[in-house]
């Protein structure tokens, strides 16, 4: 797997289940292991890994040394709420209730491709981080961020 890109709207059931878009499907490698990871985002919304990307990260968290309190205040807050979670015999992901509460989420989500993970928003918050950011801010944003590359 590269890297996951695109943006798909997905549609919640009532007990929190959605379907994995075919778009993420056909990026996702060959034999890649079914089971992801779906944790909070750093913003207001879900992170999803597939198994290939969350190994190597929480090699790299479990590195770090657990003496520094900086160091346990990040595990603590970024690996909470982190569940394995492959899709039922449907095909359907579903979403343990508080990371669904922690988006938003109640219906309308949209699945966004972010490299080697993919995050799930709800719609209305989606649509207002993008609404929000000016073409002058993105020039701005990318001209900071990328400088140097």
């Amino acid at each position: 797997m590269k890297g996951l890109i695109g943006e798909f709207e997905v549609t919640l059931d009532s007990k929190g289940r959605f379907l994995l878009p075919s778009g993420f499907k056909k990026q996702l490698a060959e034999g890649d292991d079914v089971r992801f990871v779906i944790n909070r985002g750093i913003e207001n919304c879900l992170t999803i890994y597939p198994m290939s990307s969350w190994q190597p990260l929480a090699d790299k968290i479990d590195a770090l040394n657990d003496f520094n309190p900086k160091v346990r205040e990040f595990k603590r807050l970024f690996l909470n709420g982190a569940t394995f979670v492959e899709p039922d015999s449907a095909g359907r992901i579903l979403i343990p209730a508080r990371l669904k509460e922690h988006a938003g989420i109640e219906k309308d989500a949209v699945m966004m491709g972010n490299g080697e993970k993919m995050e799930l928003w709800d719609k209305t918050r989606y649509k207002e981080l993008f609404d929000s950011i000016s073409a002058e801010d993105l020039k701005n944003l990318a001209a900071e961020v990328m400088a140097g590359m």
